[in-house]
């Protein structure tokens, strides 16, 4: 009791260390809060409030409206088939991209001689600006002399319009994002694998599992638990953002059959003015990742604790 007494007491050198280096990390944290409510928090309420109004750009006045934006979205043809078009997207390139990102760093793992050669080749494409390499995928997707359809001639069949065809555009920009995903997954499971002591595989060998299939599901896929929580948490955050390759490519044609939400959202605020429904639209974005982060975590994360 008396020691509390003399934490407590003014003259308490301890005390007094300790409020010292309390302020020392308010002062060290204070820029970061500052950037974090001026860039995050205030645009986002900002976005909330303005889903709530009709304001458009070029407008001095703006009234507000209450729901009708967001009633006007369940009949807007264009947001169902953008929603529509994202979850495509993002179930196709989520989880090959996770698959090839998880093999490829597997192999890369058990190979000693060029290791580092073919981590570069593979993480090149996440350096790489993609609207640089939309001019690469342009030639390779192009109908006449792009090398994919060329390839394709050689063994007697007609390839499509890749990038101009309704029934194969959203399909070609998924091959781009799972080109362009699967590096930065690798480099991920690559982290996680090298984590792995290599006792565990010695053990698991002496214990039956005699191939590499089974040191797999025995050793590395349970080791590797808590890195394929956050890959699958990043591979489908980064898949529903989609934006760059939409708009440089085909800039949400044919028949807006590439349309994604991120595209529709840019088309609404910055081509049609229409800030306030865009601004609905954003809000009803934000509440997509969240309610996919959260059911992530909550299933996956339940599922690494039963491992």
């Amino acid at each position: 009791m008396a020691s509390v007494t003399s934490m407590a007491m003014p003259g308490d050198p301890a005390a007094a260390h300790r409020l010292s280096e309390a302020r020392i990390a308010w002062m060290l944290a204070l820029p970061a809060i500052v950037l974090l409510f001026l860039f995050v928090l205030l645009p986002v309420v900002a976005v909330i409030i303005l889903g709530f109004t009709d304001f458009e750009l070029g407008y001095g006045t703006f009234r507000f409206v209450g729901l009708e934006n967001y009633a006007d979205l369940i009949t807007d043809r264009t947001f169902r088939r953008s929603l529509w078009n994202t979850a495509v997207y993002t179930a196709i390139v989520a989880p090959v991209s996770i698959c090839l990102g998880l093999a490829i760093a597997m192999l890369i793992e058990s190979e000693t001689a060029a290791r580092s050669f073919f981590r570069t080749a593979y993480f090149l494409p996440v350096a790489s600006l993609i609207v640089a390499m939309a001019t690469v995928w342009q030639y390779m997707f192009h109908p006449t002399i792009g090398p994919l359809n060329g390839l394709l001639s050689l063994v007697g069949l007609s390839g499509p319009n890749w990038l101009g065809s309704s029934g194969t555009v959203l399909y070609s920009l998924s091959i781009i994002g799972v080109w362009q995903s699967v590096g930065f997954n690798m480099v991920l499971f690559l982290a996680g694998l090298t984590a792995i002591p290599r006792e565990l595989y010695a053990a698991a060998e002496v214990d039956g599992a005699r191939s590499a299939v089974d040191r797999f599901f025995l050793v590395t896929w349970p080791m590797l638990g808590p890195t394929t929580l956050f890959v699958i948490t990043i591979s489908i955050t980064n898949a529903v953002k989609v934006f760059e390759t939409v708009k440089t490519l085909t800039e949400g044609g044919p028949n807006k059959a590439s349309e994604v939400l991120l595209f529709t959202i840019y088309q609404e605020g910055f081509v049609y003015l229409r800030v306030g429904y865009a601004s609905a639209m954003t809000v009803v974005f934000l509440a997509i990742l969240v309610v996919l982060m959260f059911l992530q975590y909550r299933l996956l994360d339940r599922r690494v604790h039963y491992t």
